[in-house]
C-alpha cells in the first residue's frame, strides 16, 4: 500500500515530536534519582511493586501513584529499570538493570552528582550580557555548589573512571616521569592513584586554596594551593584532566604558556586529558560528541575542539609538537611537547 502525501505529512509531524519530547528522557531520570527509586528497589534486593517504592519514598509523605508510574514506564523504556507483570494479575514488579547500578546513590563509582549537575537550573549559564559560567553560579547558589564542588567534581565518579581507562593507557610514558602536577586536582586522589601505580613519581596536586585547604592527606602527594592563571608549580609533567574545555581560548593560551614556564625545555610535557571532537566527511562530529558540548557550553559557557582547534591552541600555548592517544572513554590522552 502506497504512502500518501498526508501519511508522509503525518510521519513528519511525530518525528518532530519525538525529538521536541527528547527532553522528557533526562527529567524522569532526574526525578528517579531525586527520588531514590534504584536504592530502594536495591534495598528490597529484587522485584519491588510500584507500591513498595511509594511507600519508601522519603521525600514526599503522599507520592502521587499515576505520576510515579508513568514515570516508571519512560524508565523501563529507556531501559533504566524492567518490569514484570505477574500472570495471577498482581501488581507489576520492577527490577534493576545493568544501567540502574550508574544512579545508586551509595554506590561507587556513581553518576548521580553528574545527572543532578547537569539538569540544574539553566539560568547558570547566562545571567547578563557578558554571560556566565558555572563558578559564578556556585559562589551565590550554596547547594548548587555543593552539588558542584562536593559531588560531581571531587567525588570518586570522575577519579574512578579517569584511572581505569587513563593509567593502563599511558602507563610506559610514566615510567620516565619523575614528577607530575595536576592542575585543578581537587582532593588529590588522581595524584593518590598515580603514586600508587607509580610510587618513583613526585606528585603535586594543586588547586584552589578553599580547595586544598579541605583535601585529605595522601601519602606520596603534596597539595599546593595557587591560580593557574598566575603560575604553575614546577614539574616533568602537567596534567590537565577535563581542564580546557571550560576556557575560551585566550584563558587556555594562558594557561598553557604557565604550563610551559612550569616544565623542562628538553623533555618536559603537558598531558591533556579531554574530548577530541571527531569530524566526519561533511565536518559534522557524532552526536554522543555535540551533545557532550551542548553540556559543556550549558554548564560553563564554553566549548569542546577538534584536533585542528586543539593544533592551534597548543601552538599558540607554546607546544609546537603533539600527538593524541585514543581509550575506551569519549576523552583522548593529548600529549604536547615545548620543542
Amino acid at each position: 500500500m502506497e504512502k500518501t502525501e498526508a501519511d508522509a505529512s503525518l510521519i513528519e509531524q511525530l518525528e518532530g515530536w519525538q525529538q521536541m519530547s527528547a527532553f522528557a528522557g533526562s527529567m524522569v531520570l532526574k526525578c528517579a534519582v531525586e527520588l531514590r527509586i534504584a536504592d530502594i528497589i536495591h534495598s528490597h534486593g529484587g522485584p519491588t511493586t510500584l507500591s513498595q517504592i511509594a511507600s519508601d519514598i522519603t521525600s514526599s509523605s503522599c507520592p502521587d501513584m499515576s505520576y510515579l508510574e508513568r514515570i516508571m514506564r519512560l524508565l523501563v523504556l529507556k531501559n533504566i529499570f524492567t518490569a514484570h507483570r505477574p500472570s495471577d494479575g498482581g501488581e507489576t514488579l520492577y527490577d534493576l538493570t545493568h544501567l540502574s547500578r550508574w544512579i545508586l546513590w551509595d554506590s561507587k563509582p556513581s553518576l548521580v552528582p553528574f545527572i543532578l549537575l547537569e539538569n540544574y537550573h539553566s539560568q547558570c549559564v547566562k545571567d547578563d550580557e557578558d554571560g556566565g559560567d558555572i563558578w559564578d553560579f556556585a559562589l551565590t547558589n550554596p547547594d548548587f555548589n555543593n552539588s558542584f564542588d562536593d559531588d560531581a567534581m571531587s567525588t570518586t565518579t570522575t577519579v574512578d573512571i579517569l584511572i581505569d581507562v587513563f593509567l593502563p593507557a599511558y602507563k610506559d610514558e610514566l615510567e620516565s616521569v619523575g614528577s607530575v602536577v595536576d592542575i585543578g586536582g581537587g582532593s588529590g586522589r588522581t595524584m593518590h592513584e598515580v603514586v600508587k601505580s607509580h610510587p618513583h613519581i613526585k606528585a603535586i596536586n594543586f588547586d584552589l586554596p578553599h580547595v586544598i585547604a579541605t583535601a585529605p592527606n595522601f601519602q606520596g602527594v603534596s597539595h599546593i594551593g595557587g591560580d593557574m592563571f598566575e603560575n604553575i608549580p614546577s614539574a616533568d609533567a602537567v596534567l590537565l584532566k577535563g581542564i580546557l574545555h571550560d576556557w575560551s581560548h585566550e584563558e587556555c593560551v594562558k594557561i598553557l604558556q604557565n604550563c610551559h614556564n612550569a616544565i623542562p625545555e628538553k623533555n618536559g610535557k603537558v598531558i591533556i586529558v579531554d574530548i577530541v571532537l571527531e569530524q566526519e566527511d561533511n565536518n559534522i562530529p557524532e552526536e554522543s560528541q555535540i551533545t557532550s558540548e551542548l553540556k559543556t557550553m550549558v554548564l560553563t559557557n564554553r566549548k569542546e575542539r577538534t584536533e585542528v582547534e586543539w593544533k592551534k591552541l597548543l601552538k599558540e600555548g607554546g607546544f609546537p609538537q603533539h600527538r593524541i592517544i585514543k581509550f575506551p572513554a569519549k576523552q583522548c590522552i593529548i600529549v604536547a611537547y615545548p620543542i
